[in-house]
């Protein structure tokens, strides 16, 4: 009787799994159990500083910052990045990031993130998580903390991977790759 029940948990969690198939959409799964749900997302940050439309412009800049500063300390970022499937940007635009980033080290180019991270495609359409984290810009993979969230990632807690894709250092132009995985409550 108990392999029995074992085996019926085991297939009502796997078919709770398959019935989580997000209609259609293909950079996320979610996996709903007893007690929480968990979110996992794929997407690509566009941070376009270049051009006639960029989508990152700097709103401050300390007056006591030297701007022949390597980690350029003090300045200040307002974003509306597109969220996209792909590295390309004209792959499908899957939300938006909005919000500051701005240096917070003097030593090492730190930047301190301020987002909303905003979704427009399948059931995650109309939610959003919030990151405060410092993102250390250098290193080849960085983790960031996922602190609240609106709709389907309400009392949202985490954490966003990040790893660079493209970066121009002649533009400040950049594409980053997330894999972000998020805990809520049924």
């Amino acid at each position: 009787m108990a392999t029995f029940i074992n085996l019926l948990q085991i297939l009502i969690f796997l078919v709770t799994a398959i019935n989580a198939s997000d209609d259609d959409v293909t950079w996320a799964k979610r996996v709903v159990t007893k007690n929480e749900v968990i979110t996992t997302l794929q997407f690509y940050f566009h941070d376009k500083l270049s051009g006639q439309n960029p989508t990152a412009i700097r709103i401050a800049q300390s007056s006591q910052t030297n701007n022949n500063s390597s980690t350029l300390f003090g300045m200040l970022m307002m974003i509306d990045d597109p969220l996209t499937v792909g590295p390309d940007p004209a792959s499908k635009i899957v939300g938006r990031a909005r919000g500051m980033y701005g240096s917070a080290g003097q030593t090492d180019f730190g930047l301190i993130m301020v987002l909303s991270y905003g979704f427009l495609d399948g059931i995650y359409d109309g939610s959003s998580f919030s990151m405060l984290s410092i993102n250390p810009v250098m290193q080849p993979v960085r983790e960031m903390a996922i602190v609240g969230g609106t709709g389907l990632f309400r009392l949202a807690r985490g954490y966003a991977i990040a790893h660079t894709y493209m970066a121009d250092p002649a533009t400040g132009d950049a594409v980053v790759g997330y894999n972000v995985t998020i805990a809520t409550y049924v």
